[in-house]
């Protein structure tokens, strides 16, 4: 009984890693064509109407790219590039930029 709870919390412990589709690397290389808006890591260019995307959960850039490839949320700027996507490059991407230090909080103030 004791051996199950142990190997059931070291499931538990690594589910988000062993859940995490997209590749870190993979997603540096895909992502040179978004650095003329977003920036080399996100942060941005200095333009205030591009999003910053460091740092920002990798779900919601999961959601967000499929909603534009989709048509489902419209920017004809980025129905564009989305369109080019396939679903591991978004899942590439969505984990490049989650994993970058940005200035986006949670409700709570933490980064």
């Amino acid at each position: 009984m004791t051996l199950r709870i142990v190997i059931a919390a070291l499931l538990f412990a690594t589910a988000p890693t062993l859940l995490a589709k997209g590749n870190v690397e993979a997603g540096r290389q895909k992502a040179q064509v978004c650095q003329a808006c977003h920036g080399a890591d996100g942060n941005g260019t200095g333009d205030g109407q591009y999003p910053l995307l460091a740092g920002q959960y990798a779900d919601y850039l999961e959601k967000a790219l499929h909603d534009y490839r989709s048509g489902a949320r419209d920017n004809a700027i980025m129905a564009g590039f989305a369109a080019t996507l396939s679903d591991q490059d978004i899942a590439d991407l969505a984990a490049f930029y989650a994993a970058q230090s940005g200035p986006l909080r949670n409700m709570r103030g933490a980064r």
